[in-house]
């Protein structure tokens, strides 16, 4: 599931050591551990680091892996003594690679909260695994020779995979809490931080106060089986172009472009162009895991779904400059700053792919991730991860809000509905406007902070739908004013 919020580049300085404890942590002084002064990118002020060693395999004792936390301590005195615990998406995204949300999401929950971020066993700041830079950024490679490049990654790796699961991070988190003192905790999840929230939530209910679920992953969920939610959003974005009387005149034909361009693909294509960043004359392959793969994730956000028809009427006619350049958005983003590939692949390969049945492929197949679902089989037995069978979801007691994008093509709500149905006080609000995460758009920080509040209270969350549409790219210049 990729991640619903990425940031830029990361790179930890740690200052002057020092024990520096919140208003919470006061109360249990006999558990404090040591911290440092630390300041990160995308932060102007100064926050809280700490490497906690944990159990590398909690069933084999002996060998530890350190865990990096950052803690942005409340900005009030007199803070809650409950903090906000934020778990990122992925799997392969790192907590320090989301703490932007800081001025975003959170920032009415701050000034009265903690609010820490963990980076999850194998990503960030906490023994990475990612293979060398660029790997899939080499646009004369083929999707086979990627794969085969990804296999010797992991092979080379001397990573135990096997141990990087969720149940393991979901103990990992329990480790924090205890080691910074806090009692019960609240957490925030989004995207694949949903998954991880409700473990967490189900392996240690009596130290839960509050859940907060955005862009949800259900208990049943299979990450790679999305076939269905995507093709239901590009229809949606489809249908809408048709709606909007200036995009449909623009592209009346946008459909049919964008069949006739994953066929073209499909047969094998190069395009020879400038390149959008060099300006020298290249060759790319236009691969279906490059022409989809890009569409697929501009899905994620309705602003850049909203530039979709523009890129494929371009290609269409022949121009792919426009496209090419928006593919190396991605391929651009610093190695900090990216997810941690084999993480992904450690706990996808381990409890989704058993649960990813040949059934359940034929009744999701669909262009956005057939090529997806055809490629990882091979990549999960290079992994050798043995299966994990995850327990069957037993109720989660806590209060939970659970948000969702109507335009979402990984999550959508009947995804959160699905979650719902074990959970005893849940609260269900969907933004239409809204891709792959909601809690930094409109009123959303605004209603964050009043759940945490009063978790008991009915959250109105009627101002979602105030959180406009995005305009559609009619031309070079960009979307329309």
């Amino acid at each position: 599931m990729k991640p619903s919020l990425n940031f830029g580049t990361l790179f930890g300085t740690l200052l002057l050591a020092a024990i520096l404890p919140t208003a919470a942590q006061a109360q249990h002084a006999s558990t404090r551990v040591q911290t440092h002064g630390c300041h990160l990118p995308g932060v102007e002020d100064a926050l809280r680091c700490l490497k906690l060693p944990v159990p590398l395999d909690p069933a084999r004792p002996g060998q530890t892996i350190g865990l990096h936390v950052t803690i942005a301590p409340a900005l009030r005195e007199g803070a809650r003594p409950d903090p906000l615990f934020v778990l990122a998406g992925g799997p392969g995204e790192a907590g320090s690679e989301v703490l932007p949300i800081l001025n975003t999401a959170m920032r009415r929950v701050r000034p009265t909260r903690d609010i820490v971020f963990i980076d999850q066993r194998g990503t960030g700041l906490s023994g990475k695994l990612e293979c060398e830079s660029g790997l899939d950024e080499d646009s004369s490679l083929s999707d086979d020779q990627v794969d085969a490049a990804l296999v010797r990654c992991i092979q080379a790796s001397k990573a135990p995979f096997a141990a990087y699961t969720t149940a393991n991070a979901a103990r990992d988190i329990e480790q924090v809490r205890r080691a910074l003192g806090y009692g019960k905790i609240n957490l925030w999840g989004g995207s694949y931080g949903t998954r991880l929230g409700q473990a967490y939530a189900r392996a240690y209910p009596g130290n839960v106060r509050t859940l907060i679920l955005d862009a949800v992953a259900a208990p049943d969920q299979v990450i790679p089986a999305g076939g269905r939610d995507s093709q239901a959003a590009l229809d949606k974005l489809f249908g809408q172009c048709d709606a909007d009387p200036a995009c449909r005149k623009a592209y009346p034909g946008l459909r049919a472009e964008f069949d006739g361009l994953v066929a073209k693909v499909g047969k094998g294509l190069t395009i020879s162009l400038p390149d959008p960043r060099t300006a020298r004359q290249v060759d790319v392959k236009m691969t279906g895991a490059r022409l989809l793969g890009t569409v697929h994730g501009m899905l994620y956000s309705p602003a850049d779904a909203r530039r979709l028809p523009f890129l494929v009427h371009s290609a269409a006619q022949g121009r792919w400059q426009p496209f090419v350049a928006r593919r190396n958005l991605g391929a651009d983003s610093t190695p900090e700053g990216s997810s941690a590939t084999l993480l992904y692949l450690a706990v996808i390969c381990a409890e989704d792919m058993p649960r990813f049945t040949p059934a359940l492929i034929a009744s999701d197949d669909a262009p956005l991730t057939r090529d997806f679902a055809r490629r990882l089989p091979g990549l999960c037995r290079a992994m050798k991860v043995p299966a994990v069978t995850l327990p069957a979801p037993t109720t989660i007691e806590a209060p939970v809000l659970l948000l969702s994008g109507a335009l979402d093509p990984v999550t959508a709500p009947h995804r959160a509905a699905s979650a719902a149905r074990t959970m005893t006080h849940a609260q269900l609000l969907s933004a239409p406007n809204v891709g792959h995460g909601v809690s930094q758009l409109g009123c959303a920080p605004r209603l964050l902070r009043a759940f945490l509040d009063h978790p008991e209270r009915k959250v109105d969350g009627g101002c979602l739908n105030e959180i406009p549409a995005p305009t559609f790219q009619l031309g070079s210049a960009g979307p329309q004013p």
